[in-house]
């Protein structure tokens, strides 16, 4: 059986969950220890060396970014097909999961930052909560346009545009920035989240939130015992937002990590 280091959470291994549930392949989900305080080990770092989450193994295969697992994926379970059937259309999904991967997730998680580990607060916080909403008004209306008249993304029926881009339109909806009312978007939306392939892997954030004890992880970030990873993506996203103390302050504190080197 498929094992899966994931983190309900992370949209990334969400990503992952959902294809295989839609495919119906049977996995294991495995939370690998030390992830926040930024000291995992063992059979997880072997199998990635970057110690982030989703990591997919399958049999003496070992399989780190979420992108190269859908591939993956998608070539050894083809049946039902996730990706549309044109090359045009292909290249049109992967190009959309592409900015919900870059681009659009260092905003759920910016958010994240603030509220749950109080990176900031007062006028700080408000000046990149404001940046935040602005830029997912922008991307909300850029999704409407690539969805077009379509049901799905993917096109006729739900596939690879669409599991790219529920798990971060969930994250920034879970902050209050949902899509607009009546749109095609909060349409879309509506409908994803009913696919029971979503429905499955969000009631798995549910349940995690009711038993996680994250009410104290401000302290904890504050205490250097929990270390949010900021990669590429996010560093420049917190930067450009209005929240480079957050990072010189959180450079100062050892509250912060980067990707381990390779060994």
């Amino acid at each position: 059986m498929i094992s899966l280091y994931d983190h309900p959470l992370s949209p990334y291994g969400q990503k992952v969950k959902i294809a295989l549930r839609e495919k119906g392949v049977a996995f294991e989900t495995v939370s690998p220890g030390g992830l926040g305080a930024g000291g995992a080990a063992g059979e997880f770092v072997a199998a990635n060396p970057r110690a982030e989450v989703p990591t997919l193994v399958d049999g003496e295969l070992a399989i780190f970014d979420s992108t190269v697992i859908l591939e993956y994926i998608e070539d050894a379970y083809p049946t039902p097909a996730l990706l549309p059937a044109t090359p045009a259309e292909r290249a049109r999904v992967r190009m959309i999961e592409e900015v919900m991967d870059t681009h659009f997730e260092p905003i759920a998680w910016g958010l994240s930052e603030l509220r749950w580990f109080k990176r900031a607060t007062g006028d700080e916080a408000a000046k990149i909560e404001a940046a935040a909403a602005k830029q997912v008004e922008g991307f909300y209306a850029w999704l409407e346009r690539q969805l077009g008249e379509r049901e799905w993304f993917n096109g006729a029926g739900f596939g690879w545009g669409d599991l790219a881009v529920i798990p971060f339109v969930n994250g920034v909806a879970g902050q209050d920035l949902t899509p607009p009312a009546s749109s095609r978007l909060a349409a879309w939306h509506a409908r994803a989240n009913a696919r029971p392939s979503v429905a499955e892997t969000t009631a798995e954030i549910a349940a995690m939130a009711r038993t996680s004890g994250m009410a104290n992880v401000a302290d904890l970030v504050e205490k250097g015992l929990f270390k949010r990873e900021y990669r590429d993506h996010r560093l420049e996203w917190m930067i450009k937002s209005g929240g480079l103390d957050v990072v010189l302050k959180g450079l100062e504190r050892g509250n912060i990590r980067f990707s381990p080197g390779f060994n």
